[in-house]
Order: structure tokens, then C-alpha cells, then sequence
């Protein structure tokens, strides 16, 4: 028999979808058979349905080699941290992102990614019990690819990743600024809304006209901040507000409207692109997520502490090198 207490990060959710976390090596209709024959919530039957709530006491009659043969064995090898913590408190983590970490784990990376990184980090502190807490793990809110450097946003408990998502998808509420080069000379402010679909077998975004029922709706604002002419080609110092967040967005969305990003080898100027690597090493796009704006937050009982709070990431040296090449400033 195993007894359980139900954690403030464990409540909140149906029982079957916690046992299912739990036991996570059990097929659906285990699950059910177990919730039928061998768990009692506070000592009574109960259904699939039922929502747990913290101090809940879980029993469970099954032995514990049992449970063991229904648990994926707990991950062992560390990951080495690479990260720089922008801001934290009891809630959130704001981590800068390094070039060429991923935030999550793919088929070619599982272990050495930054979501496994932060949550090293949170054991380490003593924040993070993965053995108390199995069914919750801290996550990452938002995403950047390998290549881009800048600010990924963690839910350190339940309740805190529930409201940051939420925060996320409504419009306005955390604002996300990059930087970037783009090539050409981007006189104006641009406000771009099309629709984009993606191609998931050759992992490229295409963006379609707004008139187009496909695919969904992307917004991006670019502004410019300085201009640079080298060798007969012009560049734009640009700051980039993602108000949706899609795949590519701002590399696909800025190629589309004739501002590729200097040295995006998916979406940019092949020629361009070639001139950067002989001239500045560069081989990848400058793309960094240098800053979140909590614009509003009062909706959020548990977050609004955090109404117009700014974070910001330092620029990486290497994208501070080729700025300094191209701009002639720090």
C-alpha cells in the first residue's frame, strides 16, 4: 500500500491525469483499473474525474516494486549549467539563453538542454523536489530556437507556470523585444500581420497573405535604432516586438517583407549571408530576446507584483563584436 499527500503543485487537477503522471509507464486503461479497484481519495472510492486539491491524502493498494515497474526511472545524469539567471524570485525564473542551447530536449539533445538545466538548478537550491512533486516539473513559458540567445521565462510552481501562460497568451500582457541586423535599410516602423503555415517535415514557416483561410495569424513590430552601409550593403540595428509567438516568426515575417536577418541561412540573402561569414565570422542570424515588459498584470492575483517590472539580457559578446563591426558603436 502507498500513501500520498497531495502537494500545492500536485493539486488542482483530475485524478486520473495525476495517476497518469505518476505512474507514467502505465497504459490509460491501467489507470482506470486502478482507479476502479486500488485508490481511495481520503479514504473513499472516487472517479476518473474528481479534482484533487492540496492535503488531499491519496491511498494506493499496490506494493512499491509494483509502483516501481509503472514509474520511468528518475533522471540520474546532471546537466552542466550554461545559463545566467536575469531575474528570480519565490515564483518565476528569467533565464538568458546561451547560443546554441536548446531550450528543450529534442530527438538529438534529451539530457543537456536548458529546461533540464534550470531544473538542476532548483534541486540544487533545494526549490525542487522531483520525488515529492512527480507530477510537476518548472517549465518554460516561452521558446527560442538554438540560435537565438536572450530571455526564456520559468513557472518555478504550478500555479505560478498556470498564470504565466495565461499572461502569455493574452495580448499585451508580457511584452517580448529582440534584437537584431537586418539587411537593408529600414526607414520607418513596420507593423506586419499575415497569416503563416509550417512545414513540420522541412521545419520552414511560409507566411500567407491575411485574405489566405489558412494558417494562423502572425503579428510582428519592427523598429529601427541605427543604420550602417559596409562595402556597398546596408544594415538596419533593428528592435523587434513579437505580439504573437510563432515558429520563425521573426525571421520568416521580416525575410517575407524584404528584411531578411543578416546570416539566417533558412530565411536570408544567400550573398548577404556570404559576404558576413568572410567579413565578420558570422555563420547564424543575430537574433537575441533582450527584453520582457510586464505591461499588465492585475489580472493575475498571484503575479501582479511583478506590474511594470522590466528584465533585460546583456547582448552576447559575439553579437556585441559584429555590432560594434557593422555600427561603429558599443
Amino acid at each position: 500500500m502507498i500513501k500520498l499527500i497531495i502537494t500545492e503543485n500536485q493539486g488542482g487537477q483530475r485524478l486520473d491525469r495525476f495517476l497518469k503522471k505518476y505512474f507514467d509507464k502505465a497504459p490509460l486503461s491501467h489507470i482506470y483499473k486502478m482507479i476502479r479497484k486500488d485508490v481511495k481519495v481520503n479514504g473513499k472510492r472516487s472517479s476518473a474525474e474528481a479534482m484533487l486539491k492540496a492535503g488531499d491524502e491519496l491511498t494506493i493498494y499496490i506494493g512499491e516494486e509494483d509502483a516501481q515497474a509503472l514509474q520511468k526511472p528518475a533522471r540520474q545524469v546532471k546537466a552542466k549549467k550554461q545559463f545566467v539567471i536575469a531575474y528570480e524570485d519565490e515564483n518565476i525564473l528569467a533565464a538568458a539563453k546561451p547560443f546554441g542551447l536548446l531550450t528543450h530536449g529534442d530527438r538529438t539533445e534529451k539530457k543537456n538542454h536548458l529546461a533540464n538545466q534550470v531544473l538542476d538548478y532548483l534541486i540544487e537550491k533545494g526549490e525542487y523536489d522531483p520525488r515529492r512533486d512527480r507530477t510537476f516539473s518548472p517549465a518554460p513559458v516561452n521558446r527560442l530556437d538554438r540560435n537565438t540567445t536572450g530571455l526564456v521565462l520559468f513557472g518555478k510552481n504550478a500555479q505560478a507556470l498556470k498564470e504565466l501562460n495565461r499572461l502569455i497568451r493574452e495580448r499585451n500582457c508580457i511584452n517580448k523585444y529582440y534584437l537584431t541586423v537586418i539587411c537593408g535599410r529600414l526607414e520607418n516602423p513596420m507593423e506586419l500581420c499575415d497569416r503563416m503555415t509550417k512545414d513540420e517535415r522541412m521545419n520552414v514557416t511560409s507566411v500567407l497573405s491575411l485574405e489566405e483561410e489558412e494558417g494562423k495569424v502572425m503579428e510582428t513590430v519592427a523598429v529601427p535604432l541605427e543604420y550602417s552601409s559596409l562595402d556597398g550593403r546596408r544594415f538596419t540595428l533593428t528592435e523587434v516586438k513579437i505580439i504573437t509567438g510563432r515558429t520563425h516568426q521573426i525571421r520568416a515575417h521580416l525575410a517575407s517583407a524584404g528584411f531578411p536577418l543578416l546570416g539566417d541561412v533558412k530565411y536570408g540573402d544567400h550573398t548577404a549571408n556570404r559576404w558576413a561569414a568572410s567579413k565578420l565570422g558570422l555563420n547564424t542570424q543575430l537574433l537575441h530576446a533582450r527584453r520582457l515588459e510586464f505591461a499588465d498584470c492585475h489580472s493575475s492575483e498571484m503575479l501582479s507584483y511583478l506590474q511594470d517590472r522590466v528584465i533585460e539580457a546583456e547582448l552576447p559578446e559575439n553579437f556585441e563584436r559584429i555590432k560594434k563591426r557593422i555600427f561603429g558603436k558599443n
